[in-house]
C-alpha cells in the first residue's frame, strides 16, 4: 500500500546568494501530525511567493524511489527535505501521476496533482553540484505539486489511496518532458469546459498548441 514516509517542512530560512538574499528550501521531517490546509503544510512558508507556493503548489512530493535514484546518481543519501519537498511517498510512482487524480491521505486528506516541479538556481545552489539544473531534469523525475481538494491532518505512515484517474492519461513525466500537441489540446479542452487544469500547464499547453499551428 503507498504510504508517507515524511512529512517536512521549513526549519529557518538559511542565507541564499539569490536576490532575496534567503530561501526556505531547507526542509525538516516532523514527528508528529500536521495540518495541510490550502495554503499547504501548516507553519510552513516560501520565500519567494512569486515561483513558489500558492494553491496549486501548496504541497510538493517527492517519492522515495526517485530519492534512492538520485542518492545512486549522488554517492550520497537524498534524506526527507533535501529537495525541498512536504511530502516523502513509497510505493506510489509520483512521476506516472496523471494531471488531476487525487490522492486520498490518512483519515481526511485529499490532494490533487496538479504540474511538475521545475528546477531552479535555488535548488542548484543548496544542492553543489556542478550543472545540477540540467542534471536533474535529464533524469526525468521531478515530483509532483498538490493542490489541497480537503484539508486535513498527515503523519509519518498515513496510507495514500489514489482514487480515480483522469480519462486523458497526461501524466507529471508527460508534462515535465514537454507536452505533445495532441496532449495540449486535450488539456485545453479540458479547460475550457471548466475542468481544472493549473494556470502554468495551461500556458505550456496553449504555447504548445500555438507553435504547432505555426
Amino acid at each position: 500500500m503507498p504510504a508517507i514516509t515524511a512529512v517536512c517542512r521549513v526549519a529557518r530560512l538559511q542565507p541564499d546568494s539569490g536576490s532575496l538574499g534567503v530561501t526556505a528550501i531547507d526542509k525538516q521531517p516532523l514527528d508528529e501530525p500536521v495540518a495541510v490546509k490550502k495554503t499547504g503544510v501548516y507553519g510552513d512558508i516560501q520565500a519567494n511567493r512569486v515561483h513558489h507556493g500558492g494553491p496549486d503548489k501548496a504541497v510538493y512530493a517527492f517519492a522515495d524511489e526517485d530519492a534512492a535514484h538520485f542518492g545512486a546518481l549522488l554517492g550520497r543519501d537524498v534524506e526527507p527535505g533535501l529537495f525541498g519537498e512536504n511530502l516523502r511517498t513509497s510505493g506510489l510512482d509520483v512521476t506516472g501521476a496523471m494531471l488531476g487524480e487525487r490522492w486520498h491521505i490518512g483519515e481526511s486528506l485529499v490532494v490533487e496533482v496538479t504540474m511538475p516541479r521545475t528546477p531552479c538556481a535555488t535548488f542548484a545552489r543548496r544542492m553543489r553540484e556542478p550543472q545540477w539544473v540540467k542534471r536533474f531534469t535529464t533524469e526525468g523525475r521531478p515530483g509532483a505539486y498538490l493542490r489541497v481538494i480537503k484539508a486535513g491532518p498527515v503523519v509519518a505512515g498515513d496510507e495514500i489511496v489514489v482514487g480515480a484517474r483522469p480519462a486523458h492519461g497526461i501524466t507529471i513525466g508527460d508534462c515535465f518532458a514537454g507536452l505533445t500537441a495532441e496532449q495540449a489540446r486535450d488539456l485545453l479542452e479540458i479547460e475550457r469546459e471548466g475542468g481544472f487544469v493549473a494556470d502554468p500547464v495551461v500556458k505550456i499547453a496553449r504555447k504548445t498548441a500555438a507553435q504547432q499551428l505555426a
